[in-house]
């Protein structure tokens, strides 16, 4: 009876330290268990104009229930760069990074690229594709090339229109700027984009300060083949034209002078215009503006100081400007 009694006491002991050595097998298995995940698992840009960049963003995420470090990031594909990421980083379980992933494509045609994560003790890695497509830049030009206002005079204004279009893609006007501020630009907000082949208008106004020849550049910038549009811009500032309106009339014996009045209604009513009695049968009247009509009558004085009926009328239309 002894010796069945004897056996069964090692095996429970054998049992027992199996069952130990599978727990703490788990148990260490949970505590390394790591990963890592990147959203989005790749990135296609599209198409992409030449010339320009489109962004987005990659995000790396603690996938484990341990930390991860991340040693180094690289990536490859031309036209392709990143921002906003400094490793060596350690990420905790659910914790996420952001970094930025440009494409700004050197040609036209297709392009692959990827992104290389190296992480945790054991190297892993961890890639991320990315595509795009460059798109040959469009061509942008203004018609007509050169705006020439002619003579206006000082303190007027002249606006002009001309028009800009776009061949072979559409571009994108991000800003325009003008070298002179005898000249201005409307009718267009910026940023606008043209379609290929089709174009938008705009106006342009001359308002000259000073007498004499002026001349400026209106440039426009864009996401064309060639980054700046000119239009020459040029005109001439005249000096203010002096009208004057020269009135006489036969004389009347035995008077003083006489008295002129103007109005700018046929039949009146009438404004007496010299300051004092004039002698002579000549007047002239400084005080005219451009565009406007004026009437006249004279009346004699007497000796006496009587003052005659008024004359016939004239009318007198002063040019503009």
């Amino acid at each position: 009876m002894t010796s069945p009694n004897f056996y069964r006491i090692p095996v429970r002991i054998f049992l027992a330290s199996i069952l130990l050595l599978v727990f703490s097998s788990v148990i260490a298995s949970a505590t390394q268990q790591s990963g890592l995940a990147a959203l989005p698992s790749s990135d296609n840009f599209g198409t992409v104009q030449v010339g320009s960049t489109k962004i987005a963003t990659e995000t790396l995420t603690n996938s484990g229930n341990g930390k991860v470090a991340v040693s180094q990031v690289t990536i490859t594909g031309t036209g392709f760069s990143m921002s906003g990421l400094n490793v060596p980083i350690t990420l905790s379980p659910g914790q996420s990074y952001t970094f930025t992933v440009q494409f700004a494509p050197k040609t036209s045609g297709s392009v692959t690229g990827k992104i290389s994560v190296l992480y945790g003790h054991n190297s892993s890695t961890l890639s991320i594709s990315l595509s795009g497509t460059g798109s040959t830049a469009g061509q942008l030009a203004a018609s007509p090339s050169a705006l020439s206002f002619g003579s206006v005079v000082v303190g007027s204004s002249k606006s002009m229109s001309a028009s800009l279009s776009a061949a072979g893609a559409s571009v994108t006007v991000s800003s325009a700027t003008v070298n002179s501020s005898e000249f201005s630009l409307s009718g267009v907000t910026f940023p606008f984009t043209i379609a290929a082949g089709k174009s938008a208008s705009f106006t342009v106004k001359f308002v000259p300060q000073t007498s004499g020849a002026a001349s400026g550049t209106l440039s426009f910038k864009s996401n064309a083949t060639t980054s700046t549009t000119p239009e020459s811009l040029s005109g001439s500032g005249t000096a203010t034209t002096q009208h004057s309106v020269s009135l006489s009339w036969s004389p009347v014996s035995t008077v003083s002078g006489y008295n002129v009045y103007r109005g700018t209604l046929s039949g009146g009513p009438y404004s007496k215009i010299n300051t004092v009695l004039d002698a002579s049968t000549n007047f002239t009247d400084k005080a005219v503006q451009a565009g406007s009509t004026y009437y006249y009558v004279t009346s004699a004085v007497s000796g006496g100081g009587v003052e005659s009926k008024y004359s016939n009328q004239v009318k007198a239309v002063i040019p503009s400007p």
